[in-house]
């Protein structure tokens, strides 16, 4: 039976309002709108048409409702400036990323969930403490942060979204957590994100809607900076006199961007706010505010690349992946390329050692 529901999933997902694919498909929005809310059944050619505007399989909107993902339960990284149109595509995103995880889990044994529930804890300093005892890492400066986050059980996804307004977003669902990544920007500022929904994670897991707020965003944003540049470590290692050229040589060692580090620094105390606002505008001028000329190299997944090498040892390509699931190929690959390479297969369930 043709389920509505995935018809607005392809919908949102390629970003199209009911009249932009009604324009796709000699349909009327009347009909596509009609269409979305069950009141009718479309005969096959009208669902051949659909499949061949938004790209996807016709088998798709034949099969099961998708996840549905409220939008008050979903950590965004920058809610404020995104559009409702790309909030709902990245939403259909996290939808299509819990059917290729749930896939992946019915054949994997995967990492348990190891975090701790923070949410009491009104001091974000404290709580970046805390965490960092659960797991054991000290003081030192995190070597893989994607790799970390999934061998305590985070499940991660990449975005494909090509915009800036669309960083990241993160949620829980069945004691599990979820984050999705957008690589569009710095590999400095994805790593940030990735522990900024971290920090959304173990701090607002009980949050309602009214909670998800800038207040929200600013412990989050304190949680990254201190779980990345512990301030003992930060305080050992800076010079008496910080200027910009000492912001651009410390921030090597934490593996954040520079003005990520002359923020740190101005917490901490080692720098005045006259200081803290001058060498912003030094480093604006060298061009690190839009980016980081002498970037890191992109992290990649771990579980993700032990996944598609066991895949293809199996002869089991990116391709029949995608046919079984029922979506585009390009739509799997966007849930993975940001955080892999994108040559998939899969076998018997089996145990991942992410040593």
């Amino acid at each position: 039976m043709f389920n509505s529901k995935r018809l607005v999933l392809a919908r949102t997902r390629r970003r199209l309002t009911a009249k932009g694919l009604a324009d796709l498909t000699d349909l009327s929005a009347m009909t596509i709108t009609r269409l979305e809310k069950g009141d009718n059944k479309p005969d096959p050619s009208t669902v051949e048409k659909i499949a061949k505007a938004v790209g996807y399989p016709a088998d798709f909107f034949y099969d099961d409702d998708p996840e549905d993902l409220n939008v008050e339960a979903v950590s965004f990284r920058s809610l404020t400036k995104m559009s409702a149109k790309e909030r709902d595509a990245a939403l259909s995103a996290g939808a299509l990323g819990l059917q290729l995880s749930d896939w992946v889990e019915r054949r994997f044994s995967l990492p348990a969930p190891n975090l701790i529930d923070l949410s009491y804890e009104t001091d974000v300093e404290a709580a970046a403490r805390s965490l960092r005892q659960h797991w054991g890492l000290g003081e030192k400066p995190v070597g893989n942060v994607i790799g970390l986050l999934e061998t305590q059980g985070v499940r991660v996804f990449s975005l494909s979204e090509n915009t800036k307004t669309v960083d990241a977003f993160s949620f829980w669902r069945d004691e599990k957590p979820y984050v999705f990544l957008n690589n569009f920007k710095t590999a400095e500022h994805s790593l940030f994100d990735s522990v900024h929904e971290l920090g959304h994670l173990v701090l607002h897991q009980h949050a309602g809607p009214q909670e998800q707020s800038r207040a929200a965003e600013r412990e989050a944003n304190a949680f990254a900076s201190a779980f990345l540049m512990p301030a003992n470590d930060v305080k050992a290692r800076a010079p008496r006199f910080i200027d910009t050229n000492v912001v651009i040589k410390m921030k090597s060692r934490w593996r954040v961007s520079a003005m990520a580090m002359a923020y740190r620094l101005h917490a901490l105390g080692r720098l005045t706010e006259w200081q803290y606002k001058s060498i912003c505008i030094e480093l604006g001028k060298r061009g690190y505010r839009s980016g980081e000329p002498d970037g890191i190299e992109r992290e990649t997944s771990i579980v993700w690349r032990k996944v598609l090498a066991q895949l293809w040892q199996d002869r089991t390509t990116k391709n029949d992946v995608a046919a079984e699931l029922k979506i585009p190929l390009d739509e799997l690959e966007g849930l993975i390329w940001g955080v892999a390479s994108t040559a998939v297969p899969l076998p018997n369930k089996r145990s991942l050692s992410l040593i």
